[in-house]
């Protein structure tokens, strides 16, 4: 699984996010999540929403996922 995978993911269980994955391996990613959805939630809720976008795949493809998830107002617009 590369970067642009795993963004095409994450874009398909949060319609309108903004979404940066990068990694060196692709084994290990670091990924940036922006989406109005994570307005009022937990960083905890924040990022299950992102698991759950990305299903199985967590654990399995995905080795290691390192998420920051920002509403759009916290990224700055």
């Amino acid at each position: 699984m590369n970067p642009g995978q795993i963004e095409e993911l994450i874009r398909a269980g949060l319609p309108g996010a903004r979404v940066a994955v990068r990694s060196e391996d692709n084994v290990h990613f670091e990924a940036v999540v922006v989406s109005p959805e994570f307005e009022g939630k937990r960083p905890l809720q924040r990022h299950q929403m992102v698991y759950r976008a990305l299903g199985e795949r967590m654990g399995g493809e995905i080795h290691a996922l390192q998420l920051t998830t920002l509403t759009p107002a916290e990224a700055g617009g």
